[in-house]
């Protein structure tokens, strides 16, 4: 009987070993085929959280251009440093004045977000002066390695300690009619007997200009990054308050309150699902806020890696918060652990939420169509890459963690995106 029964299990061990070799060649197979090009360049791990088994990997522990992957590291910092409010401000009343210094928290009238009570609290302040310092902010507006040329386009805004309207400026045209927003811009633009198919602003000035194809349009709509500055921001804030504001020089002491905005999911679900860079900067810069009053990117990403990302399998090279930079460099290992690490510290239910959902949300709306959601992932796009990596629900129920990474192909990446898509169904429809 006991040979009989040793017998058995040895069958069952090897037809199982068998069974999952089937699975991790036909997985091979799914994977090269994603490589459009000889010269492309695939990386992937699958793992199971419950049984802590690797489904896959491949090239897991190699480096890749994480594009907007890298919003997961913005992600798992906020939620670990930002509590359920974003911090808006910092303020104390003296005299009859207000003295208030920004925090970086993005939302303050976006034009995408809902209304918080910062405004109602700076409308209606009993002081005379409101008293804005930028002190604290030291930082480039643009992040390292961003290009230069991009500065006119909606992905990629300008930082600064306390954005208004989102930093850009909205020319929305509906039945003939042109509106733009902030108000205070309509006198900057004007015509151009240029062929640009957009609305362009000079490059270190707010001034900008059209031509007569946006004006044949019936609608229209463009976001355009402003140049900020602390003048500009006394203008704006003065403009929009109704109120006398000034500039001041001073860093928030013991004595200053914090006032908070929007509850944090709010924001994090708009960065995340329609992958807002200037959303994901900001955060970053709040994130730093735990450790030091200094508003900086590379302070705060110094800090949290040793706060937060110390035993993270392969270090990342990290510079932004949006993953604009190429200078970014992420292992598909090191986002399965990060990936791993929330699901571990914060409900399924909330995370899956907050991420593009297949079918449903987001950069993801388009793929993955089912009655009911299995893939919840941040996308990840820039020339020559494309990325995924998330959570995914199998056929049979099993929830698997997953990163998928594609770097140096040429061309589109709308091949690479279908290839990518295709392979995780197969991998739902299999497991």
């Amino acid at each position: 009987m006991k040979s009989l029964l040793s017998f058995t299990f040895l069958v069952i061990f090897a037809f199982s070993c068998v069974t999952q070799k089937v699975k991790v060649s036909k997985i091979d197979h799914w994977i090269d085929s994603t490589q459009i090009e000889n010269n492309s360049f695939v990386g992937i791990k699958i793992f199971d959280p419950k049984t802590q088994e690797v489904i896959f990997s491949k090239n897991e522990k190699k480096y890749f251009v994480p594009a907007s992957n890298t919003k997961i590291l913005s992600l798992y910092a906020s939620l670990k440093n930002l509590g359920d409010s974003i911090p808006a401000l910092k303020f104390a009343l003296k005299n009859d004045s207000l003295f208030i210094s920004g925090t970086a928290d993005p939302t303050f009238l976006h034009p995408d977000l809902p209304k918080s009570k910062v405004y109602d609290f700076l409308k209606n302040s009993t002081a005379k002066t409101i008293v804005f310092s930028d002190a604290n902010f030291r930082n480039e507006v643009f992040g390292s390695g961003w290009a230069w040329d991009d500065y006119n386009d909606y992905y990629q805004v300008e930082l600064g300690p306390f954005p208004i309207y989102g930093n850009i400026v909205r020319f929305k045209k509906s039945h003939n009619t042109l509106a733009i927003n902030p108000p205070m811009f309509a006198d900057s633009l004007f015509s151009s007997q240029n062929s640009f198919s957009e609305i362009k602003r000079k490059i270190n000035e707010n001034i900008f200009y059209t031509n007569t194809k946006i004006g044949q349009k019936i609608e229209f709509e463009q976001d355009i990054p402003y140049k900020t500055s602390s003048d500009l921001l006394q203008k704006i804030l003065s403009d929009t308050l109704k109120k006398e504001v000034t500039i001041g020089s001073f860093m928030p002491d013991k004595t200053f309150k914090t006032l908070y905005s929007l509850p944090v999911d709010t924001v994090y679900r708009r960065m995340m699902q329609v992958s807002d860079n200037m959303l994901a900067e900001q955060l970053l810069l709040l994130s730093g806020g735990k450790y030091s009053d200094t508003i900086s990117t590379s302070l705060s990403i110094k800090n949290l890696q040793k706060n937060l990302f110390n035993d993270i399998p392969q270090k990342f090279n990290w510079v932004d918060g949006s993953g604009l930079s190429r200078y970014n460099l992420v292992t598909p290992e090191s986002l399965v652990f990060l990936l791993d690490r929330m699901l571990k510290e914060f409900p399924k239910d909330r995370l899956l939420s907050l991420m593009p959902i297949g079918g449903q949300a987001g950069t993801l709306k388009n793929t993955y169509k089912a009655s009911v959601p299995f893939v919840f992932a941040k996308t990840g796009t820039l020339s020559g890459v494309y990325n995924q990596s998330g959570y995914m629900i199998t056929k049979s129920g099993r929830l698997l963690i997953f990163s998928f990474m594609n770097n140096n192909f040429t061309g589109s990446a709308s091949k690479v995106r279908t290839k990518t898509s295709e392979i995780i169904a197969l991998l739902h429809e299999n497991y």
